[in-house]
């Protein structure tokens, strides 16, 4: 999406704002539910490196460039390394997953294809997490799918210092 002309033109938000709020910004009524909801999923009852991996994960079912990219900062932010970030592009069953973060991987990619989860996702997932933390999960892949939606349709532009997404850029529909 880097070479796509933006649909809406981001509001400037400040230094280092992501350009997703600028766009969202030009509609004020979402805007502060839309960033509450993502500060209390950023402070949600997750550990900030499996939220990471279900958002990066969400980025690559979704395609998003704009995600991937934010997400792969993040993630190294939060713990994960560089290895673990390029494995998400490959998904659940690659080397080198323990089961919980295998669980993780899987779950996002049912909830994106399925919107739902198996009773096997479910079951390993609950060997791991408590009720809170189960119920989290598919808010956190909602919500990056959601952002990911948002930021491709609108043609969010993509911060050119972001790392890009797995195999080049993400070509346009």
């Amino acid at each position: 999406m880097k070479d796509r002309e933006p649909r809406i033109v981001p509001n400037v938000m400040g230094e280092g704002a992501p350009k997703i709020l600028g766009t969202v910004a030009k509609h004020p009524h979402l805007l502060k539910p839309m960033l509450e909801f993502s500060a209390a999923l950023a402070s949600g009852v997750l550990p900030r490196r499996e939220s990471e991996i279900l958002a990066l994960r969400a980025a690559w079912n979704c395609r998003s460039d704009f995600e991937w990219g934010h997400h792969s900062r993040y993630g190294l932010a939060a713990g994960l390394t560089q290895e673990e970030i390029d494995r998400l592009a490959g998904g659940a069953a690659g080397e080198s997953w323990n089961a919980a973060d295998a669980a993780l991987v899987r779950a996002a990619d049912e909830l994106h294809h399925d919107q739902d989860l198996s009773e096997a996702t479910w079951a390993a997932l609950a060997e791991t997490w408590d009720e809170a933390q189960l119920i989290e999960i598919p808010f956190v892949v909602g919500q990056y799918t959601m952002l990911s939606m948002v930021a491709k349709a609108t043609t969010v532009p993509v911060d050119d210092d972001l790392p890009a997404f797995p195999g080049g850029a993400v070509e346009p529909r």
